[in-house]
C-alpha cells in the first residue's frame, strides 16, 4: 500500500519548514539554516561553519553568544524575567540607566524600549511634545524603521513606503551628504558645503524653521549604503539646530555601541545631539532600545506621556550591561584597529577591481559600492558577489537604494585573522565577476 503520509519535518531543511508557516515578508537575506553561533561564526543545520560579517544586521556586537552576556543573562533569568519598568523598578534597569547616563555626560536621562523603530518612534514624539512644535526634517536615504512613523521618516529605498500611503504628515526631507554621488554635483574635498547650503531653500520655501521640532539623522548612514558625511557638515547641522531651537536626533540604531569604534558615532565629532535613538547592539542579541536625551528635554515629558510593556526588560538589561563591560574592556579599541585593517584590505582590492567604485566607512561599519562600466550602481554585480562570498562560508549583507552597497559588519570581538580570511573570500569571489 502506497504510503501517502507527509514528510516528517525532520527531513526538510528549516527554510523549507518555514515556507509552510511564515509569510513572505518575513524572509529576506538568505536561505541559511542556523543551529547555533560562536564568536565570529554561525553554524547551520547542514553542518556549514560561516565567517558572520552580518552579525544579526549589526546586533551581535561581541560576537555570537559571548560568555559574559550568556553567563549575565542566564543569572538574570533565575532572578527575574520581567516586572515590568512602568510598575517597578529592578537593579538591572536602573544601573543600566545610570552606566549610559555616565557615559553620555552626566547631564542626560534614558526611557528604554524593544528596537530601534521604537526608540525612532520615541524620540520624534519627545521632540513634537516638548517644542510643541508640528513638523520634522529627515534626509533622503535614511534608514529609520518599519513602523508607520519610522517608516514616514525613511526613504532608503521605495519598497518601504510601497502601499502604505498616506503616511505620516509633517515631515520634511534634505538632501544627505552622499560625497561619492553628491546630489549637487560637487566634487568630494572641492566643493562649498551646498548641502548645509541647501536649508536656506528648504527655510524659504517648505517649510519655516520655527515649526520644526526636530531633524532627525543617522550620523553615517546604514541601510542607505554606509555613507560617511563630511563632519564638517554634521557640525554645520547641530550648529543650525541651535541656532533655530530644533532639537537634533541621532539615529544611532546602526553606529551604536561599538560599530563606527566609539561608543556611539557622536564621539568622532566632538558635540553631542539632544537626543540619541539606539538599540540594535545595545542588547548583545536580546531585543533592547533606548532614548538617550538631555536632562533639561527628559524632565519635559511627564508620567504617561510615553510607555511600553517590554521596555528595559530585565534580562535584556543585564545582557546591556555585559556588553558594555566587553567593549569597554578592549573590543571598542579592536574595533577601531580591525576597522582599519580591513578598509586597507578593501581599498587594495579595489585597485585591483574596477567593480569597486568606493570603500568607504569608520570603524567595523565598512562598504563598498559596486559598478558598473559606466559608473552606475550595479546591485546585480553585489547579489553575485554576495552570493559567491556565501558559497564559500562568508556571510555579508548589501544595502543602498540599488542593493549596490556590500557591507561589512564583523563583531568588535573579531580578529585579525578573520579579517583577513574574509578578504581572502571576498576577492575570489570579485573575480567570478565578469571581466
Amino acid at each position: 500500500m502506497k504510503n501517502t503520509e507527509a514528510p516528517s519535518n525532520v527531513m526538510l531543511s528549516l527554510y523549507e519548514r518555514a515556507q509552510k508557516v511564515l509569510p513572505p515578508v518575513a524572509l529576506r537575506w538568505t536561505r541559511l539554516g542556523v543551529d547555533r553561533g560562536s564568536g565570529s561564526y554561525l553554524y547551520t543545520d547542514a553542518g556549514r561553519k560561516m565567517l558572520d560579517f552580518a552579525c544579526g544586521v549589526g546586533v551581535c556586537v561581541v560576537g555570537h553568544n559571548h560568555p559574559e552576556v550568556v553567563e549575565a543573562a542566564v543569572a538574570q533569568v533565575r532572578r527575574l524575567i520581567h516586572a515590568g519598568h512602568n510598575v517597578a523598578y529592578y537593579p538591572t534597569y536602573v544601573e543600566l540607566a545610570e552606566a549610559l547616563v555616565a557615559l553620555t555626560g552626566g547631564d542626560t536621562m534614558v526611557f528604554f524600549c524593544n528596537s530601534g523603530a521604537e526608540a525612532v518612534e520615541g524620540s520624534i514624539k519627545l521632540a513634537r511634545y516638548v517644542t510643541r512644535r508640528p513638523a520634522l526634517l529627515a534626509f533622503k536615504g535614511g534608514f529609520h524603521g518599519r513602523t508607520m512613523g519610522a517608516a514616514s521618516l525613511t526613504t532608503s529605498n521605495g519598497s518601504f513606503r510601497k502601499h502604505y500611503e498616506p503616511l505620516m504628515p509633517g515631515i520634511y526631507f534634505a538632501e544627505y551628504p552622499y560625497c561619492y554621488r553628491c546630489p549637487f554635483s560637487q566634487r568630494r574635498g572641492s566643493c562649498k558645503f551646498e548641502c548645509l547650503k541647501q536649508f536656506n531653500s528648504i527655510f524659504t520655501h517648505l517649510v519655516n524653521p520655527e515649526d520644526l521640532a526636530a531633524m532627525i539623522i543617522e550620523p553615517v548612514a546604514g541601510e542607505g549604503g554606509y555613507i560617511v558625511p563630511p563632519p564638517e557638515f554634521l557640525a554645520g547641522l547641530h550648529e543650525l539646530c541651535s541656532r533655530h531651537g530644533v532639537l537634533l536626533i541621532f539615529d544611532e540604531v546602526q553606529t551604536g555601541f561599538g560599530r563606527t569604534g566609539k561608543l556611539f558615532a557622536t564621539e568622532h565629532l566632538g558635540f553631542r545631539p539632544d537626543i540619541t535613538a539606539c538599540a540594535k547592539g545595545i542588547g548583545g542579541g536580546f531585543p533592547l532600545g533606548a532614548i538617550i536625551a538631555d536632562r533639561r528635554i527628559m524632565e519635559l515629558w511627564p508620567a504617561g506621556a510615553h510607555g511600553g510593556t517590554f521596555g528595559g526588560n530585565p534580562v535584556a538589561c543585564a545582557a546591556a550591561l555585559a556588553v558594555l563591560k566587553v567593549l569597554q574592556g578592549g573590543a571598542l579599541e579592536n574595533a577601531g584597529q580591525m576597522g582599519v585593517r580591513l578598509l586597507e584590505g578593501l581599498v587594495a582590492l579595489q585597485r585591483r577591481f574596477p567593480a569597486i567604485g568606493d570603500v568607504r566607512g569608520v570603524g567595523l561599519m565598512v562598504a563598498v559600492e559596486l559598478v558598473d562600466a559606466q559608473g552606475a550602481p550595479d546591485g546585480h554585480a553585489a547579489k553575485q558577489v554576495i552570493e559567491a562570498c556565501e558559497q564559500s562560508g562568508l556571510l555579508l549583507l548589501s544595502c543602498g537604494p540599488h542593493k549596490q552597497c556590500i557591507r561589512f559588519m564583523a563583531p568588535t570581538t573579531v580578529t585579525a585573522a578573520e579579517i583577513d580570511q574574509a578578504l581572502v573570500t571576498f576577492e575570489s569571489s570579485l573575480a567570478t565577476l565578469p571581466s
